[in-house]
This record gives C-alpha cells, structure tokens and sequence, in this order.
C-alpha cells in the first residue's frame, strides 16, 4: 500500500513504571484517515514487532479513531532483569489500502520495591530445630536481597525470646535450652527494612528438640493401600504411627518423613499422616501403565535415631473422564437434490473416552436436533454415521430456502458418570457436537432475458460513454446466480466492442465511439448473459437519429485573386464563385458571410444565402488617393454555414455547423496607359429567401436601425461642419496673374444599392426590390430589370491581359460606345498639355478634376445602405 501519515502522535517517547498491572495506559494517539477512506480502517492498529521482543504492551482502543498502548501485565515490567527500553512498531492501513508504521519507544522507570526473602523463607515457613543443651550459636542466616541493592536492616520480634539477629541476618540463640524448663517451640518474626522505610517480614520457627539415643520402631501393621484417581488434596490416605523407648512414659517426639521424592503423597512430620498433595490421573502416564505407587516412609527420633517401612499405594480408575470430539465443529458440504440416504460423516471417528477401564470408556450419540434436522439422521446411536434423509431443491416453494443447516448431537458415557472428583461443581456435563452442512447450489437453469430483442434509438451526437439503454435478464436458480453481460463476438461480422460496451453487471448499453447517421444508420449486434456455466443471448438494434453535424464542405476552400483598382462595382471577380456540400443539410440551407478582412465592405457574396453556389462581387469602389483604402491585399476568411432555412427561434435547439473558405485578393494599380474598354454589366440573379413568419421583424429592426445610423452621422458631420466655420477664418489671397484654366471632363459612374431581391408589397400589389443585407427597398420599374446597367468605366489595358472571366448578361449596343468615345476626346482637348510624344498620366502633379454635376433620379423607396 501506498505510506500515509496516518498515525497522529507517533513516534514518539513515554514512560511506565516497573511492576505495573495489566491494563495500565502507557501512550495515547489518534489514527488519521485519508479522504477517500468513507469506511473506515482495515486494519486496527497492531504492534507488529518490538525491539527488544516483549509481550508486555498491546493496544486497546478508545472509540472514534482513538487507541491507547497499555500494559498486559504478562510478563511483569521488571527494571532490574529487564529491558530498560522497548521500541514498539504500530502499523496500521485504512480501507483504500494507504499504510502505516510508526515506532513508540517506552521507557521502564525504576520503582522502589519491598525487600524479598530468598531461599527457603522465600517460599515456606522456616522450621529450625535447636537441640536442648546446645550453647549459644548461629541457628540460622536469613537471606534477603534489595531489588534496588540497597542495604537492609534487619529486626526481630518479639524482643523477649532468647534470639537475635545481627545486620548480617544471622540468627543466634542467645542461650542454652533447657528441654524440660524451656518452651519446646518459638515463633520468630523476621523484618528486613531498605532504607525508605518498605520492609517485608516473615515467621521463623524455632523447635527445641529433646536428645535420646534410642532408634523409634513403627506400630502400624498394614502396608498396601487402595485408593480411586482424581482425590483432592488433602484426602487422607493411612496414619502411620511408632514409638521411641526413649519416651515410653511421654508422648514420643518423631518426625516422619518420606524418603524417596514423590509428587503425588506427603506425609505431617509429627503425626505420620500420609495424605495426598497432588493430582492423581489414572488416565494419564505414568500412572496408566503402572498404577502402583511405592512409598519408602522413616521415622526418626530428635537424636537421629530411624526407622524405615515401605508401603504401596494401588491407583484404582473412575469414569471422570467425558467423551471428548475433535474438531468438536465439523463443517459438510453436499448438493441440492441429493438422494437420501447419502452418507455425510461418521462422528466416531472423531470422538474417544481417555479413561483406562473398558466399562468406563464407552458412550453414544443422541439428540440430533437443529433447524432442518428432519433431512438428517443418526443409522444408530452406537455408530455415529450421519445420512441424508430427504430431499433439498432449493427452487421449491415449499423448501425453506436455507443454505447452511446447523445440527447439533449429544455424546455422553454409556457407565454413570463420576466427574465431581475432576469437576467439582458438575451437574450434567454432555459433550455437544455441532455439524454444519452447506447445502451447494446446483446450476440447473438457463439466463432468460426479458426481451428476445432489445430496439434503442439515439442521437448520433450523443456523447461517447453515454448511456443509451439497457437490457436485463433473470435466472431461475436459486440463490439467484451471478449474471454476467457481454457482446458476443460474431464470426463474419463487425466487431462491435470498439463501438459499443456494456456493464457486466448491469446491463447497461454505452457507447465507445462516435455514431455516424451518414455512414451507419442502424447497428445490430447480439448481447449475451451468462451465470459462468450457461448462457443465453438476445438481439440488440440501435437506430442512429440524423443531427445536424457536419460542417458545409466548399469548393475551392483557399484561393488567389488579382483585380484592378477601377474595377466596376457589381463584377463577379475574376468570374469566382464557391460552390459548397453538405452531407446533412439541403443544399438551399448555406449562408455567406465574410467573417474577416473585409475592410470597407468592398466585398459580398451574391446570392448571400438559399443557394450551394454563390459568386464574389464588387460591392464598392476602392478609395486610395483620399487615404480612405490602404491595404492593397486583402485576406478575407469567409464563413459558410447551414441555418438559412431555420428560423430565429429555432436557432436555440438547432445544431448550426460553419464552414471555412479563405480567399486573398491583390489589387492591381492602375497601369500607365488608359485604354477605354467596353463597359460591361453584370446581372446577378438572387434566389428569394422565405422566411418563417415568425421572423418579419428582421427587416424592420435592419431598416430602423440603419435609417437611426444614418441621423447620427448626419448629426455628427454637423457638428463637425460647425466646429470648422467657427474655429477656420476666410482666407484673402493677395491678386494675382490668372493662369490659363484647365478642365479635364470625366464621367463619373453612379454607384447604386444592389437590389438582389424582390417581393410583392401585399398591400398595393406592386412589384418591390431589396437588399438581403441591409434590408433596403424600392418601388420596381415595369420597363427595368432585376439588375440595374452599370455605367461605363476605364479600364487599365492590363485588365486585358490578365484573363479575367466576367459573366455578361447583356452586350451594350455598338453606337453606344462610340459616342461615348467622341464626348470623352471633345471633354479632354482643353485640358492641360503634355509634352510631345508623352501621355498623361494620373500620377502628374497639377492635375485637377472638375466634378460635373449629375442628376440621378431614383423613383423608388431606397434608403442607403
């Protein structure tokens, strides 16, 4: 897993005290979870490994992400045989697998303890014998240890017996006994202090001991004994008893002892009672092949005088022991449908009785119960086989439907049981077998989907890794399998898992990549379901729905064009035309527009819209000799797209695609030598555009918006006019010598408003013109065409040249140009005189024009543009 900081407040350092409990809090910290991990934590934090290795700290936690390392109190911390230090490492993972690990170093503290006792006073009362007689000497040499290794000091009470102790923890007798003035007995209580006042005391027994010479003999005659196992401690089993001659007329003064060690039997120093010390199992080695026990018993006077007598002790056996099953839990698997009578396991074979003795050792099953135990039986109670006896099919109603059956079997002795001696508070002790049986589907059904086939219809710009339906099948077994979904692959047809997917668990259809109505229409593949063993498959067809989605295709899409300066207005350049495609669109559905670079507006596209051709036109002159044009190259970027046919409030929910053409134009200066060329005319024909009714506002609010366009620069040239006739005085020129005048006569061309329209007013009846683009009318002559004749205009020979193709509806008249020809020399002769041999041309300093004046005359309702 990926390392985390998850651990909040480790490492670290603490401290805990020497001997402290278990359960004794030593550090706490938090666990940080990361953001992802909306469970939980995996795995709780654990300490994997310490260093030294220590079983003395665990971790418990405090709820809400809190935990805390305490103590365990096995082993006891010890700071003076232990360790001083342990580094503990915690590790712990959250359930989007980020990890862990952290060390916590505790330090043991020294605790200052009570002094101990070591050797026998460590572990028993001292018993010490002083022979009557005996002067004043050492009886004993207490030995006690600081766990700080501190120096003790040593006391003794009571302070009036004849004892006392040095700081050596010597004992000594402080006088000589007298057996028969003397006490025979004394009690000593020893006191070791350390120097911060902690003390332990222990008792010391003092006997005086009579001396005689004379060896004791024993009287008890009997010397085999018979006794059942699992006696508790303290059972007497005999008293063995003797005499000393030396105390014929008092009681004697023994000490019995049993020579040999032995864990089982001890005998009372003074009494000779002979009782039992430890467990005594029959069932268990040694004693289960050897169930004799040989005792070597000695009784010795206070001189040293014994005797020895040897008895046995026969080990009798008892049914204490219950029939023990292991596992005393058996797990069985078995399948639907199974036949009865179908052997499941034998509990025999798992079950046994430890004790010795035959008629002890045998038991039975019985009570085969739990939920369902009417499918089950025992063939007898002796032998423990366990058999199908009916039938499971879990498709049946009436079966309850339950997979794992939980049985239960009582083992218990055949011989009356005897368990209080090892059972002390027994009351009735059966041995319970618990069986479970897991009943294993069977696989027995076919996947049904709901439908044999599945029609879904969708866009064919719906976005990839969309949902577009989803299909859903069932399977009769039960518990309900596992169905999983795919698309088959098909041999000979078209591997469809690059277009579609389907979720294997759920069914739902997505797509993977784009659909294409122009391409494909219709998609059909098969989709399978399958419960890992059978399977099932259905149809799936999917309709593509025709979107608006492919952009117009033009015609050329990138072109070079060189005009003239003084070509006319209303010339289809260089005959240019696009011509576009759409493969989802009708062909009177473009619009043309020129997007950029058209500065001036010197061109527009005719017809600008319901046609898949349109033609470049001249809309206006060039202007350079005023500075109004100076760019001599234009680069027009024009945009073609497919919403002519649909309407302003359509546009919202319509997909409208763009096509791009880009077309760059030189303009040629005028050459050096006029030549007066025919003059051409044009007509462009404009397919009429109908419009939803919906939008008859458009060339209202184009028409209102132009005429309130024109009053504002017509305001604006007024107040420029007036700020100039104040701010600019007359000028008085001094007389001078008239120059001959100088005229030169040309003819001006009349630049009118392409009317590339018309319409029938439905008011009037009368025929109208407008212009598609700004919305401009007038009334229509009944004697002049769609297309107004342009007017003559003198062209540079090097138009000639240049091999434009112009389309000409109508050729002019041959006397036409001729007169013209006549009226321009009869205009020029006044004019200013060039050198011999040399021609005029434009560029000459001191040429100037004389405008003449010429009424146009327009009957119609035409507003500029």
């Amino acid at each position: 897993g990926r390392r985390t900081q998850l651990l909040k407040g480790l490492p670290a350092t603490s401290t805990v005290e020497e001997n402290s409990a278990g359960g004794v809090s030593v550090y706490n910290f938090n666990v940080t979870l990361s953001p992802l991990a909306s469970e939980g934590v995996a795995i709780l934090p654990t300490i994997v490994n310490s260093n030294p290795l220590t079983e003395a700290f665990d971790i418990e936690s405090k709820g809400d992400l809190q935990f805390r390392v305490i103590t365990t109190g096995n082993p006891v911390l010890d700071y003076e045989t232990m360790p001083k230090s342990f580094d503990l490492q915690i590790f712990v993972e959250d359930t989007t697998g980020r990890t862990d690990l952290k060390i916590l170093t505790i330090q043991v503290t020294d605790q200052n303890e009570h002094p101990v006792f070591r050797g026998n006073m460590a572990i028993q009362t001292v018993t010490i014998y002083v022979l009557e007689g005996s002067p004043p000497e050492r009886i004993y040499q207490v030995d006690a240890a600081d766990p700080e290794n501190a120096k003790l000091k040593y006391s003794l009470i009571p302070a009036t017996v004849p004892f006392s102790i040095r700081e050596s923890g010597a004992i000594f007798s402080t006088k000589k006994f007298d057996y028969e003035k003397d006490l025979h007995c004394y009690f000593l209580n020893i006191t070791v202090t350390d120097p911060d006042g902690l003390n332990s005391t222990k008792t010391v027994n003092v006997n005086i001991i009579n001396i005689n010479d004379e060896s004791p003999y024993f009287i008890t005659k009997q010397r085999i004994y018979r006794i059942p196992e699992e006696q508790s401690p303290g059972t007497i089993v005999a008293t063995i008893t003797a005499k000393d001659p030396d105390d014929e007329d008092s009681p004697s003064r023994l000490f019995y002892s049993i020579q040999s060690s032995d864990k089982y039997f001890s005998i009372d120093p003074g009494t000779g009672v002979l009782q039992v010390t430890g467990r005594i199992d029959r069932d268990a080695l040694p004693l289960r092949l050897h169930p004799n026990i040989s005792l070597t018993v000695r009784v010795e006077d206070s001189s040293g005088c014994d005797s020895e007598m040897e008895i046995t002790i026969i080990i009798d056996d008892v049914n204490d022991n219950p029939p023990e099953c292991n596992p005393s839990a058996y797990r069985k698997e078995a399948n639907e449908n199974m036949t009865p009578g179908t052997f499941l396991v034998d509990l025999r074979n798992y079950c046994k009785d430890i004790d010795v003795d035959p008629s002890n050792n045998q038991f039975n099953f019985t009570g085969l119960s739990g939920f369902g135990s009417n499918n089950f039986a025992l063939e007898s109670t002796v032998s423990g086989r366990l058999v199908m006896t009916g039938t499971i099919d879990f498709e049946n109603p009436a079966n309850p439907g339950v997979e794992l059956y939980t049985l239960t079997v009582r083992v218990q002795d055949i011989a009356h049981p005897n368990y209080s001696s090892k059972y002390p508070f027994y009351i009735s002790f059966d041995n319970i077998i618990y069986i479970y049986i897991r009943i294993k589907p069977v696989n027995e059904f076919f996947p049904v989907f709901h439908n044999l086939s599945y029609v879904f219809s969708v866009s064919e710009i719906t976005k990839v890794g969309s949902s577009i339906g989803r299909v859903h099948a069932t399977d009769k077994d039960w518990p309900p399998n596992v169905i999983t979904y795919s698309i088959a692959a098909e041999a000979g047809t078209r591997d469809y898992t690059n277009i579609f997917w389907i979720s294997p668990t759920k069914g739902d259809v997505r797509i993977l990549a784009r659909l294409d109505y122009e391409t494909t229409q219709k998609h059909v593949f098969t989709v399978q379901a399958t419960d890992q063993e059978k399977s099932t498959t259905a149809s799936v067809t999917v309709n593509v729905l025709e979107v608006n989605d492919e952009e117009p295709v033009c015609s050329p899409n990138f072109f070079s064009l060189q005009i003239p300066v003084n070509l006319a207005v209303g010339t289809n350049i260089n005959g240019f035309r696009i011509e576009c495609q759409d493969r989802d669109s009708d062909p009177r559905s473009f619009r043309y527009f020129i997007n950029k670079g058209n500065e001036n507006n010197h061109f527009v596209f005719s017809p600008s819209a319901g046609s898949n051709t349109s033609r470049l036109i001249l809309a206006s002159r060039f202007d350079y000799e005023s500075g109004l044009d100076t760019n001599w190259i234009y680069s027009l970027r024009v945009h073609i797209t497919d919403d002519n046919l649909v309407s302003t409030r359509d546009k919202t929910t319509h997909l409208v695609k763009t096509g791009t053409v880009t077309l760059s134009i030189r303009v040629i200066p005028n050459p050096t030598t006029a030549t007066i060329t025919t003059p051409a005319f044009t007509v462009v024909t404009k397919k009429e555009n109908v419009y939803s009714p919906s939008a008859w506002y458009v060339p209202f609010v184009i028409t209102l918006g132009s005429l309130l366009l024109l009053g504002l620069l017509g305001y604006l040239g007024l107040l420029l006019l007036t700020w100039l006739c104040t701010h600019c005085p007359p000028r008085i020129n001094a007389p001078e010598k008239k120059k001959p005048k100088k005229e030169v006569v040309v003819t001006m061309t009349k630049l009118n408003t392409v009317f590339d329209g018309e319409a029938r007013d439905p008011v009037t009846g009368r025929m109208y013109e407008f212009n598609t683009r700004s919305g401009a009318r007038r009334w229509k002559k009944s004697n002049e065409p769609l297309q107004p004749k342009l007017a003559m205009q003198i062209m540079p020979s090097a138009t000639e040249n240049s091999g434009q193709r112009m389309d000409r509806a109508e050729a002019p008249s041959k006397k036409e140009p001729s007169e013209k020809r006549k009226e321009l020399t009869a205009a020029t002769k006044p004019a200013a005189k060039p050198s011999a041999g040399q021609s005029e041309t434009p560029g000459q300093a001191g040429l100037r024009l004389q405008k003449k004046k010429e009424a146009s005359e327009d009957g119609g309702l035409s507003s500029p543009a």
